[in-house]
């Protein structure tokens, strides 16, 4: 067990003593008001308004600050919504509780009841005629919260991050404005939101290393879901035809300030579309979600600014990479030889099975992803590098498949969908065959799947959107960390 510190030996005995008060965690105190909503109703009344019109207050929060004077004190007290000023007195308090307020310490949650007045300087604050320790904190708060040192601690304790750090407070406020923006888009569209299986006997819907279980009962091997991508295209087939899921995913890759095992996506379908129609509304629902966390279009992320107002930017692949490669000529884009001498310029070597679509990817990944500051959809990826995109009928060897890139990342990934039962049979079967030579993130085929789109599924776009990336986005945070709750992290040394 760990050690208690001479600060928290001070605050145990000062518990032991409430225990024998027989008033320890009491749970009879309700408050009828919120700091921030105090603050936000109060903010055009002067002392004179204060004074004429009394309002009368009982909160419940955190002793954050404290500033003992002799007979009289101030003190910050902050709930989930702000903070508010406490004014205490002796005089209004009584010798008694005056004197259990200056025993309490900072990070105790208290409640108290009083009027609210303005100060000399003009801050408004809680003149306290009632006082009461609901919950004691036995350990104290952290005086200095910042520096790469204290960074896993903050990710590790983040119920002690959010009390401290308004910035984390914020960035969480953030994201469930946006997800709240996301979900109200789409059913204002008539999607209907469902919930598909998170263990899946067969992995699918994207390349990527799942995470592997075993269900006792039934005596089978499951996993964890890479994506919902195939159970949400079988509710197509059934007649959902336009479809979405807030989904948790589950991927055994590493970890970066970009990626977590465990991440949360956007997937929508929509039945009779087509990915120009899925670009469309992808941007709308960014520049809705932008306009709910944010109220505005215009954000600056990491000291770049970015519109996300204006009309998003749309390149294909083959005019990205030339873009951010002038020696390389259109004519060559598909030559694999001509490809591979440009990615062992790189440093890049070329692997085996590789052919001019991976080639062309891997070059468009090192030479010009991180370039795509404002946002760019990357449209016409090469068929090889897309097993579940509907090949375009001009060119079969591209699909009509889009990546959206805003400040140097990937946020969002969408295509006309594949629904040729035979042409899916046949990419599953690549991908097959690519796992058996050692490609532990290829597909698994999928006969269901395969037997669901023999029954027939209208012409479909489909769009998967990273929440993660899109708050740290709006957020204005570099690592995805920032923006999890409680990302993964090694386990405590002892």
């Amino acid at each position: 067990m760990e050690e208690r510190n001479d600060q928290m030996q001070v605050r145990w005995e000062k518990l032991q003593r409430w225990r024998e008060g027989g008033r320890a965690y009491p749970n009879a105190f309700r408050r009828d008001a919120e700091a921030g909503d105090l603050q936000r109703r109060c903010a055009d009344m002067d002392a004179a308004a204060l004074e004429q019109e009394p309002i009368s207050a009982r909160l419940g929060g955190r002793l954050m600050t404290r500033r003992v004077m002799g007979k009289a004190s101030f003190a910050d007290l902050q709930d989930g919504s702000g903070r508010l000023q406490l004014f205490l007195s002796r005089d209004e308090l009584g010798e008694g509780a005056y004197a259990q307020f200056k025993e309490l310490d900072l990070g105790d949650v208290i409640g108290v009841e009083g009027t609210l007045f303005r100060t000399k300087a003009g801050e408004l604050s809680l003149r306290v005629h009632f006082l009461q320790l609901l919950a004691k904190a036995l350990r104290p708060l952290p005086e200095k919260w910042h520096g790469l040192s204290d960074a896993e601690t903050r990710f590790r304790q983040r119920y002690v991050d959010l009390i401290v750090t308004e910035q984390a407070r914020r960035t969480f406020q953030i994201r469930s404005a946006t997800v709240a923006a996301l979900r109200q888009g789409l059913s204002a569209a008539r999607f209907t939101e469902v919930e598909t299986p998170m263990m899946q006997p067969i992995p699918g819907g994207a390349t990527a290393k799942p995470f592997v279980t075993h269900h006792h009962a039934l005596d089978m091997t499951l996993y964890l879901r890479i994506a919902p991508e195939l159970y949400l295209k079988r509710l197509v087939v059934g007649g959902v035809e336009r479809v979405f899921e807030i989904n948790r995913n589950f991927r055994n890759e590493g970890i970066s300030t970009r990626h977590n095992p465990e991440f949360t996506m956007l997937e929508w379908y929509e039945a009779y579309a087509d990915y120009h129609i899925a670009m469309d509304r992808t941007e709308q629902l960014i520049r809705a979600a932008a306009q709910a966390a944010l109220g505005q279009t215009k954000i600056v992320y990491q000291g770049q600014e970015i519109d996300l107002g204006s009309a998003f930017a749309r390149l294909s692949v083959a005019e990205a990479v030339r873009a951010y490669n002038p020696d390389l000529r259109a004519k060559n884009l598909r030559d694999p030889e001509v490809l591979a001498a440009k990615l062992q310029e790189l440093g890049m070597p070329v692997q085996a099975g590789w052919g001019w679509g991976k080639r062309l990817i891997e070059i468009f990944e090192k030479t010009v992803e991180t370039q795509l500051q404002q946002p760019t959809f990357i449209i016409e990826y090469p068929t090889e590098v897309s097993p579940l995109a509907r090949a375009n009928d001009a060119d079969p060897e591209v699909t009509d498949r889009f990546e959206l890139f805003i400040a140097g990342r990937e946020l969002a990934n969408g295509f006309s969908e594949l629904n040729d039962p035979e042409d899916q049979a046949e990419r599953f079967q690549a991908q097959v065959l690519a796992k058996e030579a050692g490609d532990d993130e290829a597909m698994f085929y999928d006969h269901d799947y395969i037997r669901a789109l023999e029954y027939g599924m209208p012409p479909t776009a489909g769009v998967g959107m990273g929440i993660d990336r899109l708050v740290m986005l709006l957020a204005d945070q570099p690592s995805i960390r920032e923006v999890i709750l409680f990302p993964h992290l090694r386990p405590e040394q002892a």
